[in-house]
């Protein structure tokens, strides 16, 4: 019996949830009064080694995937055993939040059941394109970037506060870019299955244009919001953390237009890696200098 959780695990895809900490390290570097480290650590075991694989296993029992998946060449067959975890998953993420405070925990317990109504053969928004979309960017984006904060102990006043709110809305707009790329290499089995996933709608070429579109108004309500709270020195650790990402969607970009073979899962993959760990190091840069400017 063990062996068979053992084979299962692979399919909570918890390494996968690594893609995902810009948001984290974004709503944490967006508050300016103290909160807690301690806090903040517990935020990301919630999110990243229980919430998320959660979602991640239990997407992977109803779509029951053959090809690639995020995270996962070839993926394993599902099992009974993959719903049980996440059951765990679910409890220990709700638990662990409850710890840091009943609100985050609340939080959490509505991101995983939204995530569920994502995957679940009865409700399936996945179907959806456009509502499945929204879903997506609105609960990874903001909703993510907010609850972040309310369980690292930020205040009230500053989370609601309109800068903070406009951070937020970025970190949708940036999802709304990304998001489509990553189903970009799945067309088939998500045709085969009756998905009718954005990326699919759009086409292929149709989801780079869109992707750029999204990821050049996240960066415009960026700039304006660093530039409303007079961080100018974030938007230059943004900007120079941003040039690797922009020279490599660009350069996938002009081999898709010439090869549609080119939007592959090794190149998805590589991109989602790219981005999130110069994302993720911009983000984390400029939370340790504000700590470090206010000693």
């Amino acid at each position: 019996m063990l062996l068979a959780y053992r084979r299962a695990a692979p399919l909570l895809r918890i390494p996968f949830s690594v893609y995902l900490m810009p948001v984290f390290w974004f709503g944490l570097s967006a508050l300016r009064q103290p909160f807690s480290p301690w806090r903040a650590v517990g935020v990301f075991i919630v999110l990243h080694v229980l919430a998320y694989p959660a979602s991640n296993g239990y997407n992977s029992y109803y779509d029951r995937d053959e090809g690639s998946i995020g995270g996962l060449k070839k993926p394993p067959k599902v099992s009974q055993e993959l719903l049980h975890l996440v059951w765990l998953f679910d409890a220990l993420a709700v638990g662990g939040a409850w710890l840091l405070s009943p609100l985050f925990a609340g939080l959490v317990a509505v991101y995983l059941l939204i995530s569920k109504a994502y995957s679940y053969e009865g409700i399936r928004l996945k179907k959806y394109p456009l509502l499945s979309t929204l879903v997506v960017v609105v609960f990874q984006g903001a909703f993510t970037f907010l609850m972040t904060q309310v369980g690292a102990g930020g205040i009230s006043r500053e989370i609601l506060a309109p800068d903070n709110l406009l951070l937020a809305l970025v970190s949708t707009l940036f999802l709304c870019g990304s998001y489509p790329l990553t189903q970009v290499y799945q067309h088939q089995e998500d045709r085969q299955r009756g998905d009718q996933t954005l990326s699919l709608v759009l086409g292929i070429r149709g989801t780079f244009v869109f992707a750029a579109v999204g990821l050049l108004f996240g960066a415009a309500l960026l700039g304006f919001t660093y530039w409303w709270r007079a961080e100018l020195r974030n938007l230059i650790i943004f900007l120079i953390a941003t040039g690797p990402i922009v020279a490599l969607f660009s350069r996938w970009a002009f081999l898709v237009w010439s090869d549609a073979s080119a939007a592959n899962f090794e190149r998805t993959m590589r991109m989602n890696q790219v981005s999130s760990l110069c994302l993720s190091a911009a983000f984390g840069l400029m939370l340790v200098l504000r700590h470090w400017v206010t000693q």
